[in-house]
C-alpha cells in the first residue's frame, strides 16, 4: 500500500544531513548535491522518502563504485527518467543512476543526474516552481492522496502520476521564460 502523508519539517534537516555523507563519500564526483521531490515543497504531502539529486560530470564507473562504497544500493532497471511531451528526445538527456539508502538507513531515492541536462534542470525547475506556487503544490498533494488511496497496483502510482507532472512541468516552463528562473545554488 502506498502511504502519502502530511509534509514534515524535520525533511529537510533529514536531507542536509544526507547530503553532508554524499558530500564527504563523493567529494568532487558531487558537482551539486539539491533536495528534490516532494519532501523539498513545504507544506506538499509527499510518500515519506527523501528524494536527493547529486549532479555529476558523467555517470561512469566512478560514481557506481563510490556510491556502492557508501553502501547505497540501485534498484535494478532504473535508467532514465521520461520525457516530457515537448522536451528533447535524444536519450543521453534523460539517463540517470538512481540508488536507494544503506541497509538500516531512512528512506531515499539518491538520483545521480548529469550536470546541465533537462532532466537534472526539470527536477529543479519543478521543485522551485511549487515552492513558488502554493496552490499548485496543494492541488499537487491532493492528486497524490487520492491516487495513493484509490489505486490497486501500487506500481501503476509513477505511471498514472507523470502526465500530471508534466501538467506542472509545463506551467513551470513558462513561469521560468517569464521570470528568468535559473538553478539557485546547490542545497548542500
Amino acid at each position: 500500500m502506498l502511504s502519502i502523508v502530511p509534509s514534515k519539517a524535520d525533511w529537510s534537516t533529514e536531507f542536509k544531513q544526507i547530503a553532508v555523507g554524499l558530500q564527504q563519500g563523493l567529494g568532487r564526483l558531487a558537482l551539486r548535491i539539491d533536495h528534490i521531490g516532494s519532501t523539498a515543497v513545504p507544506g506538499l504531502a509527499a510518500k515519506d522518502v527523501i528524494d536527493v539529486q547529486v549532479s555529476v560530470a558523467a555517470l561512469d564507473e566512478y560514481v557506481i563504485a563510490a556510491m556502492r562504497t557508501l553502501g547505497y544500493r540501485q534498484p535494478a532497471g532504473v535508467w532514465r527518467d521520461h520525457c516530457p511531451p515537448g522536451g528533447p528526445e535524444a536519450e543521453a538527456e534523460w539517463s540517470k543512476l538512481l540508488f536507494v539508502e544503506p541497509e538500516g538507513q531512512r528512506r531515499m531515492n539518491v538520483h545521480m543526474r548529469v550536470l546541465g541536462r533537462a532532466n537534472q534542470r526539470y527536477a529543479l525547475l519543478f521543485r522551485d516552481y511549487l515552492r513558488a506556487h502554493i496552490a499548485m503544490a496543494a492541488a499537487y498533494g491532493q492528486l497524490k492522496q487520492r491516487l495513493a488511496e484509490h489505486l490497486a497496483d501500487a506500481q501503476a502510482y509513477p505511471d498514472v502520476k507523470d502526465p500530471a507532472v508534466d501538467l506542472i512541468y509545463l506551467a513551470a516552463e513558462d513561469w521560468a521564460a517569464a521570470t528568468g528562473w535559473q538553478p539557485g545554488p546547490s542545497d548542500a
